[in-house]
């Protein structure tokens, strides 16, 4: 066979020549088919290697499958979805399978545009993260593709879910502070154009209220609710601080608002734990740093992701009985919530 030009094409017949086997071989490699033996897959993957061969997508969707999968992001500022991201690519690594992320700043309008684009480009399945959608604007979207929503409660038949147990999570923030302790114990949440109970924060509140009243502080019970900015946290929490009857401690509802509550705090000369003490939600690397030292609720970012991942190539395949995964999580605690002498 004469050398390949650097601006030839490699195609599947260039492939199939390359690997001395048959067109149709290439292709069941392709679409990972059933009977095709381990030392030809090998032997074939290892001649796309070689050539550089890379399948078209479009002509990969037009045959059924196009090997990627919508990612859906509501930002990149929560260090969170990074553990997310983490576990699909360790579930993925081993597969054909290629995510390609969506971010929608966690506007409605935007997640709506993204997921479309999502379906046009002919993608297998899509896992969303965060949604701003109703329930029911969730199950039309499982009717046009194969779906997997993490931090989204429900029990809808149309799609998979992935959680950590958010009831349980506030609680065990708000016990962890009890015996520590603590009695004046605030909550910030986030600002929701759909305050649904299928919400992650609205359970993470439920478990807060709950625990709250179960120590018998039902009168210290205060939940701020302000939008994911640092902007928005950074003037709530002023405001919580400096307010008569200001909390000696503060759960919020995941780590990124934490990280912002000790920062205005070291502004507003208040030393943690001393004058305040703080609880985060993910547990993410930001918690360990010295400077930081919080104690986090733990949920497992990246078991969430990589059972996210192995959930939607289930549903891809053919699976059509829903799964809600649900993972418990625990409390890591570090300095920010040590008791102190009182």
């Amino acid at each position: 066979m004469a050398p390949r030009q650097k601006s030839d094409r490699v195609t599947i017949k260039t492939v199939a020549e390359d690997a001395g086997v048959s067109v149709s071989a290439v292709s069941k490699v392709l679409r990972d088919a059933y009977g095709v033996s381990g030392p030809l897959r090998e032997r074939v993957r290892a001649s796309m290697e070689k050539l550089g061969y890379r399948p078209h997508a479009a002509a990969r969707g037009m045959r059924g499958q196009t090997y990627t999968l919508g990612v859906h992001l509501p930002d990149i500022h929560n260090p969170f979805f990074t553990d997310i991201m983490a576990g699909m690519n360790s579930a993925l690594e081993r597969t054909q399978y290629q995510t390609l992320v969506g971010i929608s700043q966690s506007n409605i309008t935007t997640q709506q545009a993204l997921l479309d684009a999502m379906i046009d480009r002919q993608m297998d399945g899509i896992i969303f993260i965060g949604p701003r959608l109703s329930s029911e604007m969730l199950d039309e979207l499982a009717e046009r593709i194969p779906l997997v929503v993490i931090a989204h409660h429900t029990d809808s038949a149309a799609y998979d879910t992935v959680n950590n147990d958010d009831v349980l999570g506030g609680t065990l923030a708000v016990q962890h502070l009890f015996q520590a302790g603590y009695r004046n114990i605030a909550m910030i949440s986030l600002s929701l154009p759909m305050r649904e109970d299928a919400g992650v924060t609205i359970r993470r509140e439920l478990g807060y209220r709950q625990a709250m009243d179960d120590a018998g502080l039902r009168r210290f019970t205060k939940v701020v609710i302000a939008e994911q900015t640092a902007r928005e946290v950074q003037a709530a929490a002023r405001h919580l601080l400096r307010s008569r009857g200001a909390p000696e401690a503060i759960f919020c509802w995941t780590d990124f608002i934490a990280l912002e509550v000790l920062s205005v705090a070291k502004e507003l000369g208040m030393s943690v734990p001393g004058d305040l003490a703080v609880v985060g939600y993910d547990n993410t690397s930001y918690c360990d740093l010295a400077q930081n030292a919080l104690t986090s609720i733990d949920q497992s970012g990246q078991v969430l992701g990589l059972q996210s991942a192995r959930l939607l190539i289930e549903r891809i395949k053919g699976r059509t009985t829903a799964e809600h995964f649900v993972v418990t999580p625990r409390l890591v605690a570090r300095n920010s919530s040590q008791p102190v002498a009182r």
